[in-house]
């Protein structure tokens, strides 16, 4: 079948009795046009179905409209949602994404990965791989010879990048706070892994809101989970063997609290009368475990987002020539979402 020729913008501008010129402005949202020429121009568009070359514009304004994102661990609830958000965002605001995994974020060497990015103009840099251990230390050191802007997620506070995080933090101690206002005094926690900064954020809100409340810590009542369900199932068993009167649990995540009720249920545990339950992440599926269960909301779709409107805040200022605004660390606050499980 024959394809249909592609109509230009000098065809759109003799049909419209005008010059190519005005036809790019009205294209381009440009102020100088009188509303009847826009609006009648805009009409010609529309009957001859002309689409603006997207690549060619972008060649004229030497610009890409393109993102790199850069993360991992797609497997896991937050990075996959971040990344949704991300996209989101990145539509909003007119630009497409190009996507690069990382396969081993600990300790990967992305020196080549950023400079095939910048080797496809890609405007800007979103860093949502998370921070496991030192994994940053490369970039600190490399970030400021750069000539784009870069916006760092799930990452600890530095002054001296662009930072966009959920203060998980405070989400933990939230989470504990709410357990001791419900009288439970032997408050266990099932921790993510070690290296993972957000996983030893929520830790240290655990510890913060126990200190609070002059609950003593007792470091027998932590185990270490990997974001996993059969983790939490295998945290619950460990932390019973050691301290069998804990009343209550805070799991880092939900998919642990959800292995964590599983071996609630197999020991004759009733939940919550015999021992208490909040997650975090608020997933879909939380609402429909037996019980439904408490958790901490975090929205990483907002996560996403904030993220793209924080690089077309720095790269706007860059095009209109005034200084780069000072790397600042955005927080999104999660939130207590109060369910049968406490």
């Amino acid at each position: 079948m024959r394809q249909k020729k592609q109509i230009t913008i000098s065809q759109v501008a003799k049909e419209a009795g005008v010059s190519s010129q005005t036809v790019s402005r009205v294209i381009n949202n440009r102020q100088e046009i009188s509303p009847e020429t826009r609006q009648h121009v805009q009409d010609i568009i529309k009957r001859l179905g002309y689409r603006p070359n997207a690549i060619a514009r972008s060649l004229s304004r030497q610009r890409s409209h393109t993102l790199g994102i850069v993360t991992s661990g797609l497997e896991y609830y937050g990075p996959s949602h971040i990344l949704v958000g991300l996209e989101q965002g990145a539509n909003q605001q007119g630009f497409s994404v190009l996507l690069n995994l990382l396969h081993q974020p600990e300790n990967e060497n992305v020196a080549e990965l950023v400079n095939g990015l910048i080797s496809r103009q890609v405007e800007g840099i979103i860093w949502a791989a998370p921070e496991i251990g030192d994994n940053r230390a490369w970039f600190r050191e490399m970030v400021h010879q750069l000539a784009i802007p870069v916006i760092f997620l799930s990452t600890q506070p530095d002054k001296t990048l662009h930072v966009a995080e959920v203060d998980n933090r405070h989400g933990g101690y939230m989470a504990t706070e709410h357990l001791l206002a419900r009288g439970y005094r032997r408050i266990g926690l099932i921790s993510g892994p070690s290296g993972w900064w957000a996983a030893n954020e929520r830790r240290r809100g655990w510890q913060d809101a126990l200190i609070a409340a002059g609950v003593p810590i007792d470091e027998t009542q932590i185990v270490k989970g990997d974001w996993s369900a059969s983790s939490g199932e295998r945290g619950l068993h460990e932390l019973l063997k050691v301290c069998p009167d804990i009343d209550a649990v805070f799991a880092c995540n939900d998919q642990m609290a959800l292995g964590l009720m599983r071996a609630a249920r197999s020991l004759g545990k009733r939940i919550p009368e015999d021992l208490a339950v909040v997650g975090f992440d608020d997933i879909p599926e939380s609402a429909f475990y037996n019980p439904p269960l408490t958790t901490i909301r975090q929205d990483l779709y907002e996560l996403g987002r904030i993220a793209v409107r924080t690089f077309v805040q720095i790269s706007e200022a860059e095009q209109r020539g005034e200084s780069v605004t000072t790397p600042r660390t955005v927080w999104l606050q999660p939130q207590l979402v109060v369910r049968e499980s406490t």
